[in-house]
């Protein structure tokens, strides 16, 4: 049985990450050919089913709404297109709360989840891993006192679901460890550590045959040699 244990455990190992990957995978891919109308799929343009066609369909369509939205043009239409949505009651809500969440976190120069913090929750002396989600504004930073910043603690192994807080900054430690690192660390329950940091003060390498000296002390050069007597 401990061999059999032992066996089990390294194919489990091997396979458990290969199928929760397929699955995201597929899952994702499923979702996105969802949004495809039938008129365009394979078997409606061909004739014939081509795995994977809506899916690099839906692709396209986006790289192409990029190339179109980076012009002149196409930004003068899509802030049109903005304000019409906006003009409508139930749909302006919705559509102007998922934009700022969306401009937020996916914007290349956005702030949202770039830093990894370390603080104390739920309550002093206990230590976990968040994000800096940015600065409170508004009326609620008018009731804070003092800097502060907001985070984000995400559960494990759920990131996705998690807890908004709003803390001191002084409260708040920064880590020199990747987001992806940190998500890492949380997700597997603390198993999988982040990688040390590295050393930023580590001093060059001595070549062989030359004597270190203390800091400030200069080392005997060519010019410093003393005079030959001879001479």
């Amino acid at each position: 049985m401990r061999v059999f244990k032992k066996y089990f455990i390294t194919g489990l190992l091997i396979w458990v990450p290969l199928v929760i990957t397929v699955w995201v995978l597929g899952v994702l891919v499923a979702t996105l050919e969802g949004f495809v109308p039938n008129f365009l799929s394979a078997e409606s343009l061909f004739g014939l089913d081509i795995p994977g066609f809506r899916f690099v369909l839906v692709i396209v369509v986006v790289l192409l709404t990029g190339v179109f939205a980076a012009n002149l043009l196409g930004r003068t239409l899509v802030e049109q297109w903005e304000k019409i949505v906006g003009r409508i009651p139930l749909v302006r809500s919705i559509y102007n709360s998922v934009k700022q969440v969306s401009d937020t976190v996916l914007a290349p120069n956005g702030q949202a989840f770039r830093k990894a913090v370390l603080i104390q929750y739920p309550r002093h002396g206990s230590w976990t891993i968040a994000f800096l989600t940015g600065t409170p504004s508004g009326e609620v930073a008018e009731h804070l006192q003092g800097e502060h910043v907001s985070v984000y603690i995400p559960t494990t192994p759920n990131p996705t679901s998690g807890f908004f807080l709003m803390m001191p900054r002084s409260d708040v430690i920064d880590l020199h460890i990747s987001v992806d690192a940190a998500l890492k660390y949380v997700v597997s329950m603390g198993v999988v550590a982040p990688p040390p940091p590295a050393a930023a003060n580590t001093p060059p390498p001595v070549p062989p045959g030359v004597i270190p000296t203390a800091p400030g002390v200069r080392r005997p050069g060519n010019d410093d040699r003393p005079a030959d007597p001879a001479q």
